[in-house]
């Protein structure tokens, strides 16, 4: 499916893996200050908008890791726009969802659970930030050069072909 890699893979690979340590360390200190302000509410409330942010952010680059399978096809615009709009309307419609589900929750701290989603927006973007500016990407990538020429067709062998000076024919 895929004859060649897609340069912007290992980018979209690296801030997932980033993303994920980030996430970890986040939910420890999201949780622990949601615990010393609200108890058992706020640690749920901490972890819980963490989880979250983490969940709606890495939709996107997955999506995308997905769709970039299909590099090479005919029809890789089109199914890569597909799969990256999916993913977006997926994440807008569990976004709402949970929302829902949530309002209102005796077991919520709505202000930790708040400033848990921004702190893990926040995080993400930093990541993002960091791992594009240290990548190196290719000005012209994904790309393929001609390949060389066969060693039985090279110059001096039986086989080459020599096109030789242009000869011009009589004008008229």
């Amino acid at each position: 499916m895929s004859p060649s890699p897609v340069s912007s893979t290992p980018i979209l690979r690296r801030t997932l893996i980033w993303s994920a340590v980030a996430t970890g360390v986040l939910a420890v200190v999201a949780g622990g200050v949601g615990f010393l302000v609200a108890q058992g509410e706020g640690l749920v409330s901490g972890l819980l908008g963490v989880l979250l942010a983490a969940l709606f952010l890495a939709i996107t680059g997955i999506s995308i890791l997905i769709a970039n399978r299909w590099y090479g096809d005919p029809l890789y615009v089109q199914l890569f726009f597909a799969i990256v709009l999916g993913g977006w309307l997926l994440k807008l419609g569990v976004f709402v969802l949970v929302m829902i589900l949530l309002a209102g929750q005796p077991w919520l701290d709505p202000m930790v659970f708040f400033l848990s989603i921004v702190a893990g927006v926040l995080m993400s973007l930093a990541i993002d930030v960091v791992v594009l500016t240290q990548m190196r990407l290719p000005s012209v990538s994904d790309t393929t050069l001609p390949t060389e020429v066969p060693e039985d067709r090279a110059p001096g062998t039986a086989n080459h072909i020599d096109e030789g000076p242009v000869e011009e024919g009589p004008r008229s």
